[in-house]
């Protein structure tokens, strides 16, 4: 994995290493049995080095645990791996990649895959969703659906932590984590089956 880590940082697959502090490799057990994808690194993930270190990630630690998933179990990495954003006033905003940036990000993707062999890909997100099942799908309509998929015999996709923060109100926070925690049940009780 470490090969794969250092290849990545010289990656000039398209523009975004540009504006990116580094490339936010994957991190985790290689054999880990539990591989997530996201979107991209965010602000705090850029900066650090890690995904899943900003505020989703605490989302995700949260959800992970109460869905009986320890982190330290999982793989965790980004459909992804530069941080794609705009500047407003001192601050950078996550920008959505596009699909020509996340197809040169496949093959590090597929890499992580094929290094790691879990049982179970997680995708958080429409993005990382699209990126891994196809663009024709739907996150809202097929979430918490185990997927046999060209990268994984199982996929399953459900809502990015981050969807929880952006919830306009207490209930709607409240029901996307329960939605979340609901899809990473499916994904503890498949491994048990």
């Amino acid at each position: 994995m470490r090969t794969l880590n250092a290849a990545a940082h010289d990656c000039r697959g398209c523009d975004l290493y540009k504006t990116a502090t580094q490339v936010v490799f994957g991190v985790g057990p290689r054999g880990a049995h539990v591989l997530f994808v996201g979107e991209q690194p965010g602000d705090q993930e850029d900066r650090q080095g890690q995904p899943f270190v900003g505020p989703a990630g605490a989302v995700l630690d949260k959800a992970l645990a109460d869905a009986g998933l320890p982190r330290g179990d999982v793989y965790l990495t980004n459909a992804v791996k530069h941080f794609k954003w705009e500047p407003r006033g001192k601050r950078r905003i996550h920008k959505k990649p596009r699909v020509s940036e996340i197809k040169a990000c496949r093959p590090w993707l597929e890499a992580e895959i094929n290094a790691v062999k879990p049982a179970i890909v997680v995708c958080l997100g429409a993005t990382a969703a699209q990126s891994v099942i196809g663009p024709q799908f739907k996150l809202m309509a097929q979430r918490g659906q185990l997927l046999a998929t060209a990268l994984a015999a199982k996929t399953i996709a459900t809502i990015h932590p981050s969807a929880v923060l952006r919830s306009p109100d207490p209930e709607g926070r409240r029901a996307a984590y329960e939605m979340l925690v609901s899809d990473l049940r499916v994904v503890a009780n498949a491994l048990k089956g």
